[in-house]
Formats: C-alpha cells, structure tokens, sequence
C-alpha cells in the first residue's frame, strides 16, 4: 500500500495588529467623509433653495452670486464678476434702435411744479434725433400736471449702440418712501412699517418705484428707519434723507446733514459721486474703495444713480454700459448737484412708472419699465415691475407717490357778490 505524501499545513497569515497612528489615520478619515457629506449636502440644499428663489434676482447668475455672498465666499463671486466682465466687455460703436430715445418733447412748466430742466446734452459726440429730450410719464396729478420726466440717452462716445434712462422727479408734487426687506436691511428690524408688497392704499397715488443701494455689507454705509438704526451711520457717506413729511435730500452725512431730528429713514451707500455740481476726483480709479469693490469702477456695466438738483428735484439715472465716471456724467448732465451710486449689475437696476388715474388703486400691470423692450430691446431692464407688490420681495426700495394735495381737484373761485 502506498503512502499518501502529507500535503504541508497552510501557512497562517500573521495578524497585523493596528498601531495608534493607523487608528487615528482611520478616525480622520471617517470624520472627513462625514464633514463632506455633510457640507456638500448644506450647499446643495443652500444652492437648490438660492437657484428656485426669485428675491435672489431674475437671471440664474445673480441667483448664483447672491447665495455665494451669503454663504460667505463674496470674494470668489466678485473675481468671477470681474473675469466675466473682461470676457464679456461691453460692445463698441453701433447705433441704438429706432425708439429708443421715446417720444421727446411735451414738457408742461406748470405753476405750483418745479421747472423742467433743458435737454440732456449727449455724452456721444453725435447727438440722435430725439436723445436727451423729456418727455411726461406716468400718473399725472388729479390737475393733469406731470410729475415725472423721461429722457434717453447714450452712456459715452464709445459705447453708441446703447441707451441709458434718466427720470426727473418733482419733489413738489411728489413723497418719498423708503420700503425695507427682510435681506436688506435685514430681519433686525421687522416688521418694517413700509416693505413690499405695496398695499392698495399706497397704490392709490404710486407715481414710481426705484432700486435702493447695495447689499449692507457692501455699501459701507448705514441705514435709519422706523426710529430705528439698523446700522451705524457713516460720517461722509452719500446719503439719501427721508423726512417725515415725505421730502428728499441728498448728501454727505456730518457735512450735510448731522441729526435724525424729524428723519422718517436714512438709506447710505458709498461716497458721493458728484459734488458742488460736478463729478468728483478719482472715479476712473479701477476699484477705489470709497466706491466699491463689487465690481471694478471702470467697468462698463448695468449701474443706477440718483441725484438731486439746485431746485430740489431728484433725477434717477440707469443703464447699461456704464462706468461710475459715465453715471456720474450723465448725472450731472441731468441737473444734479450733489448724486450717489445705487444699485448695479442687470437684475438690480430698475425703474417703473405707473399710470392710471390719481386716487385709484392700481397694481402691477399699471407699471412700465423705463428701459423696456419697446425702446431698449435685448437691453431692457430684467426685473418687472411686479416684485414690488410680491410678499417674497426682500429688498429695499424707494416709491414716490402723489402729495395728498395733488389728489384734490383745484376748485375755480367764487365770484365776489
């Protein structure tokens, strides 16, 4: 019988016994997918609720760049913005389309209004038919005079295809209001006497609607309303005053205006951009803090400015292709003696007007944007005129509604007996 060869035993594998280093190596390993698990799914969510919320702007970009601000990465949103806007510069030469300089002419120097100024002179060397010229919109008083005017025309001498609108305002027959947000100021101070939507009351004499400043943490400046100070005033910023009676001034605070005495909101943003009846020093300085770093000054994109004139009457300027020296140029082109930035970028730059007859409340439909796409086509303004009178509105804004005079009918005298 043979003997069967003895197969060797398997050899045994020698357990490795895991040292204080692998053990470690493994917990923070462990704690890492945990922590990105959990911070790619808070963005995603942040980032999914930002894209579907329409008070973050109308454009997916904007929606974009504000849920970046809030989420604390604002410097990365502004370098994107400042690549992109290199990449994308604004378009030179070329002529603006056949309406968009509007109608022109009409102006009615009523007693009782403010004078209407003179045409806007063009800041292109070759003055279009009809540009710079005003002409009434919106809601007259229950008089038939006008209290708004509008005019076109082109931002500079290089970008011609574009036209930026400026609104001229009576502050005689016209009130202020500063509505607030639950973003801007923020929820500090809710709830706000005035914020969006526009009640029917209101509605009964809206003349227009405008867009207020930057977002707080960008416009170096304060913000009073309500009785309340929301956050610090600066000593020099531009400050747009609201009295309690409804009239408007604009200037430098601690220069211009120094107490909150009979003050209903005081909205700051920035530096003045024109002074003493001129623009000021330095605006052509790519990035010069005392007018932002969101986007570079001498970049030529969508802006807004509101200035006042010697007389008191505001002028509102908007539009495409700007840099802070073109506002600032077509502000004081307008009449303004002292005028601030606003807001920029597409989704925040707006200006509605709003018909119908005085003392009936209107809503949304009644409102026409000043850039629109009958006089500015693809260069329209974005947002409608309806946000303001949505209950997801967030952020704040200014109306200039009728006197309660001008809701009154003059009556004729009574002869002597």
């Amino acid at each position: 019988m043979v003997s069967r060869r003895s197969r060797p035993a398997p050899r045994r594998r020698r357990k490795r016994t895991p040292t204080k280093y692998t053990y470690y190596w493994r917990r923070a390993l462990v704690v890492t997918i945990l922590l990105s698990v959990i911070l790619f799914g808070y963005y995603g969510v942040t980032f999914y609720q930002a894209i579907n919320n329409p008070s973050y702007g109308a454009s997916s970009m904007a929606r974009i760049a504000e849920w970046g601000r809030n989420e604390g990465i604002g410097g990365l949103v502004t370098w994107a913005e400042n690549i992109y806007n290199r990449l994308h510069p604004a378009k030179v030469g070329g002529q603006p389309g056949k309406n968009a300089f509007g109608g022109g002419g009409g102006v009615i120097n009523a007693t009782g209004a403010l004078p209407v100024p003179a045409r806007i002179t063009s800041p292109a060397i070759h003055p279009a038919p009809g540009e710079g010229l005003w002409h009434p919109v919106g809601r007259t008083t229950v008089n038939g005079v006008p209290a708004i005017y509008e005019a076109f025309v082109r931002p500079d001498a290089v970008h011609t295809s574009y036209v930026v609108g400026v609104a001229w305002m009576d502050t005689r027959l016209l009130r202020a209001t500063l509505y607030s947000g639950s973003q801007i100021p923020g929820p500090q101070g809710l709830p706000y006497s005035h914020t969006a939507p526009i009640a029917a009351g209101a509605s009964q004499s809206l003349v227009a609607v405008f867009n207020a400043g930057f977002r707080l943490q960008d416009a170096q400046g304060g913000y009073y309303t309500d009785g309340k100070l929301l956050h610090p005033l600066r000593v020099g910023g531009a400050s747009v005053v609201i009295y309690k009676d409804g009239s408007v001034a604009l200037g430098q605070w601690g220069r211009d205006f120094h107490s909150l005495a009979k003050v209903a909101s005081v909205r700051q943003n920035l530096d003045l951009i024109v002074d003493g009846g001129h623009a000021v020093p330095g605006l052509s300085q790519q990035n010069n803090a005392k007018w932002g770093k969101v986007t570079g000054n001498t970049f030529n994109v969508w802006r807004s400015g509101l200035g006042i004139t010697s007389d008191g009457a505001l002028v509102y300027a908007g539009g495409p292709a700007l840099s802070i020296a073109d506002l600032a140029n077509i502000l004081e082109r307008a009449g303004a003696v002292r005028a601030m930035e606003l807001d920029m970028n597409t989704d925040w730059v707006v200006y509605s007007a709003f018909s119908g007859p005085a003392g009936r409340a209107i809503n949304a439909s009644s409102g026409t944007n000043m850039l629109n796409s009958v006089n500015a086509g693809a260069n329209a303004m974005l947002e409608r005129p309806s946000v303001f009178f949505a209950t997801w509105w967030t952020r704040d804004f200014f109306t200039m509604n009728l006197r309660p005079k001008e809701l009154r009918k003059a009556t004729a005298a009574k002869p002597r007996s």
